[in-house]
């Protein structure tokens, strides 16, 4: 791979590039935050808690399914209303709140996989990082997620009336040699109670003013690279109205916006899904590193972008595979970096969980707005580890 972007460092290109964020509110994403709830609140009685949560939701009824290796005795059902009343979905005969009804499949995990040190499986993970913005990620997924967050906190405070949690946005980049350039199209579509036309065409003015306008504000300013805005497309539900969302409109699973966990589309994925899993699923704790790691290349200057591929396999308590990719941006040959690399982190299951201190209940932070990349929590996988 090396040697292909060696030959082609001096071709210009320009392309447009989309990435898309979902709200907390989207039914995958409410099962996503109810999986990693669950989730933590085990770690919190049992910090050696081995868990694999899947949850679905549909209308007006929650289904949580899973295999646990546990001390700690819970009330899943209890933790789910929780996170349902949290996120918002308290409007009655809406077809999906707190009061819905709420089924618990969960299950002991089976005894070999307790005792297994190595990987609880095979699979390949990716990390990545670049020079984009200030967080070290591709500004699109960067833009999409603040969209969405600024949308929330907005409902949630009241400022924005007749809001319900459900809501999507998309963000298009012009880029030339891999760096954004050009602010082309940018939507935002959510879910709302039953209003006017005039109620809505005064949501569509509130939410460009007070949410579209201020966060790209936000983001040119602390973007490392100018770019233009002056035409780019905003489009605020451009289907018209949006009154039937949620979970009563479209059933939710937990692990399906996986793109929309990682980088937007514009790195590789592994394809394993994170939330509801502890961390000896190499799918979480593995991709965790990678990002780590490939945020430590680019922030300590030995590359402007980087991508770490891990490949693990069931009980092996290293990755089998280690590839390292600068995209010709390196200030060394890639295999240098790896060697760096292997020198600087133990990269064993074991290693990983506990250089990241994974046993923590940091999980539900992580189910809405992007497990990378975020400036509101401190996750220890977003550190960067000077490596010269």
């Amino acid at each position: 791979m090396t040697a292909l972007h060696a030959d082609t460092k001096n071709v210009k290109s320009s392309f447009v590039f989309s990435s898309e964020s979902v709200s907390e509110g989207h039914p995958d994403k409410v099962c996503d935050q109810i999986s990693d709830a669950i989730l933590d609140a085990y770690l919190r009685e049992d910090p050696r808690s081995r868990v694999a949560v899947e949850t679905m939701a549909t209308t007006n009824r929650v289904i949580i399914s899973g295999e646990v290796a546990s001390t700690a005795q819970l009330h899943s059902e209890q933790i789910a209303r929780e996170v349902i009343r949290n996120i918002g979905y308290t409007t009655p005969n809406e077809g999906f709140d707190e009061g819905c009804t709420i089924e618990n499949y969960l299950h002991k995990q089976t005894g070999e996989l307790n005792d297994n040190q190595g990987a609880g499986d095979q699979g390949l993970m990716f990390g990545y990082a670049c020079t984009q913005t200030l967080q070290l990620m591709p500004i699109p997924i960067v833009m999409a997620h603040k969209l969405l967050q600024e949308l929330t906190r907005l409902r949630k405070n009241g400022e924005i009336q007749k809001l319900l949690p459900d809501a999507k946005s998309q963000v298009s980049f012009k880029f030339h040699d891999r760096m954004p350039v050009d602010l082309r199209s940018l939507v935002i579509s959510t879910n709302h109670l039953q209003m006017s036309k005039a109620e809505f065409a005064q949501m569509q003015r509130v939410i460009r003013e007070m949410v579209v306008e201020p966060v790209i504000e936000q983001i040119e300013q602390e973007s490392i690279h100018e770019f233009k805005t002056r035409d780019c497309a905003v489009q605020i539900n451009p289907l018209g109205m949006w009154e039937h969302g949620g979970p009563a409109a479209d059933t939710g699973l937990t692990g399906r916006k996986i793109i929309v966990d990682t980088y937007g589309g514009w790195a590789q994925h592994g394809g394993g899904a994170f939330s509801g899993k502890d961390a000896t699923k190499v799918d979480r704790s593995a991709a965790y590193m990678a990002r780590h790691i490939a945020k430590s290349v680019v922030g300590s200057g030995l590359a402007k972008e980087c991508l770490i591929q891990f490949g693990f396999i069931i009980g092996e308590e290293r990755p089998v595979s280690l590839m390292v990719d600068t995209f010709a941006s390196g200030i060394m040959p890639d295999s240098e970096i790896e060697k760096i690399v292997v020198n600087s982190f133990d990269l064993t299951v074991k290693g990983i969980i506990d250089y990241l201190d994974l046993r923590t209940p940091v999980y539900l932070s992580t189910a809405a707005y992007g497990h990378f990349g975020r400036d509101d929590v401190d996750f220890s996988w977003e550190k960067v580890k000077k490596l010269i």
